[in-house]
C-alpha cells in the first residue's frame, strides 16, 4: 500500500449504497430497513449503467446533498464506481459487497479478466447497442442462487443492462488507500469468482467478512450481515 490508512472513532451517520449491474436501488431494501432503525440516513442511489463517468456523476450528486461524512457501499460493478467517488470530501469510509476494487490506470475488466470465469455465470456478449445483459436461464444459479426461484425469476425479467464499454472504463481515483475499507465475500459467488474479490481485497488490505454459501446477490439474501459490516464501518 502506498499510503497509510486513517482510523477514525467518530459514528458516521449518511450511508450512501450503489447497486450494481442487473440490478437496481430496490434489491437493498432489507439493508435500507436495518439501518434507517438504528438511526442512519440512507440514501439509495439510482445509477444510470451507462458509463463509469455518468454512475460517478450520479454518486456524488447524492453526496453533494450530505451534511458531513458518510460510508460508501457497493456492491458488484458498484464498486467500481464507489471507487471512482471515494475522492469526494464526504467519503468517510468505503464498503465493498462482492464488488470490484481497481487501482487507478485499472479498470473492471483488469480483475473480471484475472481468473477464469464460473460456469454458472451468465454475462452475455454485448448487444447490437453495446448493452451487456444477464442470460435469464442463468439467473438463478450464477446470480442469487439463495433466493427464491420466484424472486429470481422477477429479478432476471425486470433486470437494468449495463454499457459494456463500462467495463473497460479506467479509474482515476482509489481513495480505499488512505480511507477506513471493508469488504464482503460471499463464498459461493458464481458471477464473481471469489478468488478475485480475495486477490483485489489482499492487496488493498481491506477488512474482509466472508459469508459463508451466500451468493452474488448476498445484500438480498444476507441483509443482516451485510448491514453489520456497514455498521462497522460507521465507527
Amino acid at each position: 500500500m502506498s499510503a497509510q490508512k486513517k482510523e477514525t472513532n467518530v459514528k458516521i451517520k449518511n450511508i450512501v449504497l450503489v447497486h450494481g449491474a442487473f440490478v437496481d436501488g430496490s434489491g437493498w431494501k432489507s439493508v435500507y430497513d436495518i439501518l434507517t432503525k438504528r438511526g442512519y440516513n440512507v440514501t439509495v442511489t439510482q445509477i444510470p449503467l451507462t458509463s463509469l463517468k455518468d454512475d460517478d456523476a450520479t454518486v456524488r450528486r447524492a453526496l453533494d446533498r450530505l451534511d458531513g461524512p458518510a460510508v460508501l457501499v457497493g456492491h458488484s460493478w458498484g464498486g467500481t464506481v464507489i471507487t471512482e467517488a471515494s475522492s469526494h470530501a464526504n467519503v468517510a469510509s468505503l464498503v465493498y459487497v462482492t464488488a470490484f476494487q481497481p487501482d487507478k490506470g485499472e479498470t473492471t475488466d483488469t480483475w473480471y479478466s484475472s481468473q477464469p470465469g464460473l460456469p454458472e455465470a451468465g454475462i452475455l456478449p454485448p448487444d447490437s447497442k453495446g448493452f451487456v445483459y444477464y442470460d435469464l436461464k442463468k439467473f438463478h444459479a450464477g446470480f442469487a442462487a439463495d433466493l427464491s426461484h420466484d424472486q429470481t425469476e422477477f429479478m432476471a425479467h425486470s433486470q437494468k443492462p449495463i454499457l459494456g464499454s463500462s467495463f473497460i472504463d479506467v479509474v482515476t481515483s482509489a481513495d480505499w488507500h488512505t480511507k477506513p475499507t471493508f469488504g464482503i465475500v460471499p463464498t459461493a459467488d458464481k458471477s464473481i469468482n471469489p478468488i478475485i474479490l480475495r486477490n483485489m481485497y489482499k492487496r488493498s488490505g481491506t477488512k474482509i467478512t466472508e459469508i459463508k454459501g451466500a451468493s452474488h446477490a448476498v445484500f438480498i439474501s444476507h441483509p443482516q450481515e451485510v448491514a453489520e459490516v456497514i455498521i462497522a464501518a460507521s465507527r
